[in-house]
């Protein structure tokens, strides 16, 4: 059998010293039939080992219920086929801008701590998941060089006892290969997230000469390795598309290797938060700053773009990485596209009308329960509350929003809340009904607040009084549900739209909404993800192994006031 050590400061592979050069690609962000290709370009851009996250919220929706672990296992099989190690980074916790740093929202006890109750609930999860990656280690026929001990722990907090009961575990159930921490080059970082006798890495995206310095001074005798080398970004609605030059992005590649490191480019391949597992950040090192939740794709600028074409960032890469790697292989012809079309509405249904087919049953509390008390994850929540009369008009106030909320009064829309906004709605006279439509737009991934609940936090005032008694109605958007739709094409938002797509030979698309606002999109029962007016991001990527021949039905649910068709391109706009 092969093996992967460590031998001082380098690494060594079967024996012969090895660096590696790897690429960030998450197999839950690329749909399973397009793997192959993707890989592909990693293996042509020069790279010889690709990096994955493993999303526990994704495979343990709810407590015992494990799901989908078999993507992590199909992926590495066509990792090892395409001819590439692997690392994996199983968390507990992730980040990567994903829903709760890929923590279940219905997690007990102290997240990201030695508290028992957490660490039973992350034991059991490993239990499922650890021996699916141990038998793929190079130690025994597979591919996986390396398996990481949580992440960027030092960002958050400093208890050892959790770190060591992870890395001690993860030794239990069978992992052989190097582990490894990773953490931004600062003291605090590297004193807070590292375990004696396990490998430190670092994360940074330019002056890797000071990065690696620091490493030194904590590590010295260690391989240099950057994890998480940023050679682009992640975008927030609301805000600029951000990008990186490809030349500047080069260069800090060329001196990370230069100094003779091990690389990951984190992202080779971005791909897309497919439905609502897009997270989102507090700005300000303290997390206490501006809340912005992440966009759809999540492209991040990376030298593969989101559909799997090489960008100009890809071409200064593999002319640098071939110094290192030899010989590279040709590079996959980039993917078709559908041709441009115009799609009209054929169908409606008021999400009103539709509420007994698409909700689960009511549930009623003296307060307002959370997504989590009502096991929901991702989607909307409609709740309802009676202002008791008579009595005449007082400010109707709305506390503790998470994160938006269409609020309506005798079934008329009054207002539209965001995250932070509790002063008055308006003066309403009882007795009135008020409903609220409150919709999750993505768990905070970094930082202090990981772990956030999502609903309406503390409650309803009229005036300084709470309003007891309140209903509410989970209604899940992971799965299209059966939408009664009507042939009549109502022009009001909160309403479920339908359209049909006519494509001879499958082939990937950018859908844009045109004069719409906010809201979800299916296609074939599969949800894209959220699409926004506020932008950067203006078109969905709809991966072409998601249409077939023939018909194919889109399906969206427009939350704030619909537009007059949607348009499918050929080219992405990303802002």
């Amino acid at each position: 059998m092969r093996n992967f050590t460590i031998d001082g400061e380098s690494f060594r592979l079967d024996g012969a010293e090895f660096r590696v050069l790897s690429g960030a690609l998450h197999y839950f962000r690329v749909h399973p039939d397009l793997w192959r290709h993707r890989l592909s370009m990693l293996r042509a851009m020069g790279l010889n080992t690709v990096e994955t996250y493993v999303p526990w919220n994704l495979h343990e929706p709810r407590p015992g219920e494990f799901r989908r672990l078999d993507e992590l296992a199909r992926f590495l099989d066509a990792a090892a086929a395409e001819g590439l190690l692997a690392i994996v980074r199983p968390g507990p916790y992730i980040c990567a801008e994903w829903d709760n740093g890929g923590l279940p929202s219905w997690l007990t006890g102290r997240v990201r701590t030695s508290d028992p109750a957490y660490l039973g609930q992350v034991d059991r999860f490993f239990d499922r998941l650890i021996p699916l990656v141990a038998e793929r280690q190079v130690t025994r026929g597979g591919n996986v060089i390396m398996v990481q001990v949580e992440n960027e722990y030092g960002s958050y907090g400093s208890d050892r006892a959790y770190l060591r009961h992870l890395a001690d575990g993860l030794v239990a159930r069978g992992v052989e290969v190097p582990l490894f921490t990773s953490d931004g080059p600062a003291d605090w970082l590297l004193t807070g997230g590292t375990v004696p006798g396990v490998l430190a890495t670092v994360n940074f995206g330019s002056d890797p000469e000071q990065a690696f310095a620091t490493l030194r001074a904590h590590r010295p005798g260690e391989p240099l390795f950057c994890m998480e080398f940023w050679c682009g970004w992640f975008d927030h609605w609301g805000h600029k598309h951000v990008t990186r030059a490809a030349e500047d992005a080069a260069d800090a590649l060329e001196r990370t290797l230069a100094a003779g490191a091990s690389v990951n480019v984190y992202m080779a391949h971005g791909g897309t938060n497919f439905g609502g597992w897009a997270g989102a950040n507090e700005t300000g090192e303290l997390s206490t700053g501006e809340w912005r939740p992440t966009v759809t794709s999540y492209d991040y600028d990376a030298p593969i773009d989101e559909r799997g074409a090489p960008t100009e960032k890809f071409w200064r890469f593999r002319e640098i990485l071939s110094r290192y790697a030899g010989e590279l292989p040709d590079v996959p012809p980039t993917p078709p596209a559908l041709p441009p079309a115009t799609l009209l509405p054929t169908g409606s249904a008021r999400l009103a009308d539709a509420l007994d087919a698409v909700a689960r049953p009511e549930v009623t509390a003296a307060t307002p329960p959370s997504f989590e008390d009502l096991g929901l994850h991702h989607g909307l929540v409609l709740y309802r509350v009676e202002v008791p009369g008579p009595r005449g008009p007082h400010p109707l106030t709305v506390r503790g929003l998470r994160d938006r909320a269409h609020v309506l009064v005798d079934g008329e829309q009054v207002a539209v809340l965001e995250r932070g906004e509790s002063a008055c709605v308006l003066e309403v006279a009882g007795p009135a009904t008020v409903e609220l439509l409150v919709e999750s737009m993505g768990r905070t991934n970094y930082g202090p607040p990981v772990g956030e609940r999502k609903g309406i936090l503390d409650g309803v005032l009229h005036r300084q009084q709470y309003l007891h008694g309140v209903s509410a109605r989970a209604i899940p958007l992971d799965e299209l549900p059966e939408v009664p739709f009507h042939e009549e094409v109502t022009g009001e938002g909160r309403a479920f739209f339908r359209f049909s797509l006519e494509v001879s030979e499958p082939a990937d698309a950018f859908l844009a909404l045109p004069g719409w606002g906010k809201g979800y999109v299916w296609v074939n029962g599969f949800c894209l993800g959220r699409y926004w007016e506020r932008g950067p991001q203006r078109t969905l990527y709809v991966p072409a192994p998601l249409l077939r021949a023939g018909g194919n039905e889109i399906v969206v649910l427009e939350l704030d006031g619909p537009g007059p068709a949607l348009e499918i391109r050929t080219e992405p706009d990303l802002g």
